[in-house]
């Protein structure tokens, strides 16, 4: 049976050479602190809208459930910035 050529990689004129020796990116020293309170407080405040029945807090009602998960998702999206 004949042997196959096999394939010629192509190569592109246009690519740019990776550049290896730039420093990687690195967060501010308040990020991780606030990432995390931010999450820890969202707990704690939804938490606390639920065993007080709603008298703490605030009394906004549901309101409350907005701003706990609120602080809880901003928490959840500066970890996708975490670097």
């Amino acid at each position: 049976m004949p042997k196959s050529k096999g394939r010629v990689k192509k190569t592109r004129k246009d690519q740019r050479p990776v550049d290896v020796a730039a420093p990687p990116q690195v967060n501010p020293p308040w990020f991780v602190p606030v990432m995390c309170g931010l999450m820890i407080f969202g707990v704690l405040w939804v938490a606390t809208f639920y065993v007080t029945s709603g008298d703490w807090p605030l009394k906004i009602g549901y309101w409350n459930l907005v701003i706990g998960l609120g602080a809880i998702m901003a928490g959840f999206m500066m970890t996708t910035r975490w670097r």
